[in-house]
């Protein structure tokens, strides 16, 4: 591989001062390490394990979605199986996603097995918060770090229009069930949506500093046929200014692992958090991949580029092949994406629920 530094033909927003160094293939996983070739080290793995959903959110779904057939997505031993090659290269977090996790059968059987998987050490779940009354305790004792919870309202009549068929009693009791299994730094995630939403950004914030949850503000992002994303767009220093009406807001150097930026408030322990894929691009720190249900590994979310490791599953008893494919998707790991070009016209023709939230 030549030594120049590698540039795209268009840099994507917020990467004019990225510097990458580009890594020979020699250099690369040695020690256990993932690396893709600008040197960014791979140690974050988000995982979903089915694209059902019993909420069809406007911004994630379609409202007549069609599922993967049950027979094209990873069975549960086969997920395991790939996380424990990743782990093997160097991976410590895992994130577990869907659509919502928990209505995939037998989910805690695998959930357990990772919890006890040598190398992850810090095992994370995303959910809509409507199974969780159910499953908080038994996530928590299966050695379960943190969840984050959707909550895009406080509103119950909004509440059911922006999942379309949704309960925010439901949630509610989710919220309230971690925090009795013993879970702390419970983070909601929040998406931005103008004439949605933007009226509750400080009813949220207030509600998370009450309960002493974390609470993360995201940018509407361009996945799937979704229109009208250019109008209903809102960027984090516009709802941060919002907010700085009603709060003191301090920035903080805190980091969970993931791509959010967080502040404080004074007095209180929640952290305030906001998840800027346009506005402020954090492609120059990823440490991230994807992998989809059906076995699809993203090495990036605004990209259409991907590498199968259910066909490599199926045709490799071993795990030299497994590992060597999940090697090779370093080589497509892009620069960066770009979404503020793709915002009424998405690249990205998939749905969230099928990348994984």
């Amino acid at each position: 591989m030549h030594n120049e530094t590698l540039r795209p033909e268009s840099t994507p927003a917020g990467f004019a001062d990225f510097k990458p160094t580009i890594v020979s293939t020699t250099q690369q996983h040695a020690d256990g390490t993932l690396v893709d070739k600008y040197g960014r080290r791979i140690t974050y793995v988000r995982l979903s394990i089915t694209d059902r959903c019993d909420f069809r959110c406007t911004y994630c779904m379609a409202e007549e979605m069609t599922f993967v057939p049950h027979h094209e997505v990873m069975s549960l031993e086969e997920c395991l199986r790939v996380v424990t090659v990743f782990a093997g290269l160097g991976v410590t977090k895992l994130r577990i996603t869907g659509g919502e996790p928990l209505v995939r059968k037998n989910a805690m059987w695998l959930i357990e097995r990772l919890g006890a998987l040598p190398g992850i050490d810090n095992l994370v779940l995303t959910s809509n918060g409507s199974q969780l009354d159910r499953f908080a305790r038994p996530l928590h004792a299966a050695g379960v770090k943190r969840i984050n919870i959707s909550l895009d309202t406080l509103q119950a009549e909004r509440f059911k229009k922006i999942t379309r068929i949704g309960d925010l009693r439901k949630v509610m009791r989710g919220i309230e069930a971690t925090r009795a299994a013993g879970f702390t730094r419970t983070k909601l995630n929040t998406v931005m949506m103008r004439g949605t939403n933007d009226d509750e950004f400080s009813d949220l914030v207030q509600f998370a500093v009450d309960n002493e949850l974390d609470i993360s503000f995201i940018e509407e992002m361009p996945l799937g046929d979704i229109h009208g994303r250019n109008t209903s767009y809102i960027s984090s220093e516009e709802t941060r200014d919002v907010l700085a009406k009603r709060f003191e807001l301090l920035p903080s150097t805190e980091n969970s692992g993931g791509p959010a930026r967080y502040w404080r408030i004074p007095g209180s322990e929640s952290r305030i958090g906001f998840i800027s894929p346009h506005s402020h691009n954090f492609c120059d720190t990823c440490n991230r991949v994807r992998i989809t249900a059906k076995g699809e590994l993203y090495p990036c979310l605004g990209q259409n580029d991907a590498i199968n490791l259910l066909q490599v599953l199926h045709a490799h008893s071993s795990d030299d092949a497994l590992r060597q494919a999940i090697m090779d998707s370093m080589g497509i790991k892009p620069y960066g994406h770009d979404f503020t070009k793709q915002m009424d016209e998405p690249q990205v023709v998939r749905f969230m629920s099928m990348t994984g939230g």
